[in-house]
């Protein structure tokens, strides 16, 4: 079965708005090639990089959205699997050498599937993206290298990147990816209600 499909028909939405954005993904696949840009939707893969003994997240200042974001971006001619998008493209954002799946139970499993809107570009109309989520794990946090000066890479604590991101959908992203983190170390100390005493 091609990976895209397996990926997204394998995938259990977690709310009725993800369900419907995972059903128009799939819907996508029988257009011809779901990756393609000529489609005004059209698919791409993420990754939201952590170094879980720090609970730091990595991310990406991004001048066309305006804003710091995960990893990520279009597939290349031949490519299908998310899953590898995701991979190179958070190798070539980040210059990480180690990048890998956060748990054997996460790898090639994403962690959230959203249609996102794209803004006008150059020579490019607004169109949307569904992007294909996932968490990636490094043991080398300081190894990061910004692949161009016009797209740096900051670590940030998960409170710090929520603050930072404007988007409602990256902000639950960031919620399912603490999730992990609080079950990676379950140690007491980082279990705490936003703004309570701690």
């Amino acid at each position: 079965m091609d990976p895209l499909r397996a990926t997204l028909t394998g995938y259990a939405p977690v709310d009725a708005v993800e369900a419907t954005d995972v059903a128009r993904a799939v819907a996508l696949l029988d257009t011809g090639d779901p990756w393609s840009r000529e489609h005004p939707l059209h698919v791409t893969a993420s990754a939201l990089v952590v170094h879980p003994p720090t609970r730091r997240v990595l991310l990406r200042w991004h001048a066309r959205m305006a804003g710091w974001l995960q990893v990520g971006g279009h597939g290349d001619p031949g490519e299908s699997d998310p899953w590898a998008v995701a991979l190179r493209e958070a190798a070539e954002e980040t210059g990480l050498p180690d990048l890998a799946a956060v748990t054997t139970a996460l790898e090639r499993t994403p962690v959230q599937v959203v249609v996102v809107s794209v803004p006008p570009g150059t020579g490019e109309p607004a169109h949307e993206h569904v992007d294909v989520r996932y968490v990636l794990a490094t043991a080398t946090p300081d190894a990061v290298r910004a692949e161009t000066s016009d797209a740096p890479v900051r670590w940030f604590t998960v409170e710090e990147a929520r603050a930072l991101v404007a988007e409602p959908n990256l902000r639950t992203f960031l919620g399912r990816v603490e999730e992990i983190l609080d079950r990676l170390d379950p140690s007491p100390h980082h279990h705490h209600t936003r703004g309570a005493p701690r």
